[in-house]
């Protein structure tokens, strides 16, 4: 869902920017996954083929249907 894709680098440090900015962004994309199929009702997840107990796998990548 991210409009914006990056590529890990390897940092000598041990701090790398572009981690933490990956980060970040597959972190919003799992909350926006949820937030939007938990404003969906039952009958529209049924629809699709999942279930409310669904939604946390399905954010997290976990369950491919």
């Amino acid at each position: 869902m991210a409009a914006i894709a990056f590529r890990t680098a390897n940092a000598k440090s041990g701090f790398s920017l572009v981690a933490m900015i990956g980060t970040f962004v597959s972190w919003n994309d799992r909350r926006m996954t949820r937030n939007t199929l938990n404003k969906l009702s039952n009958r529209e997840l049924d629809d699709i083929g999942l279930v409310r107990g669904d939604i946390e796998n399905i954010a997290r990548g976990n369950i491919i249907r």
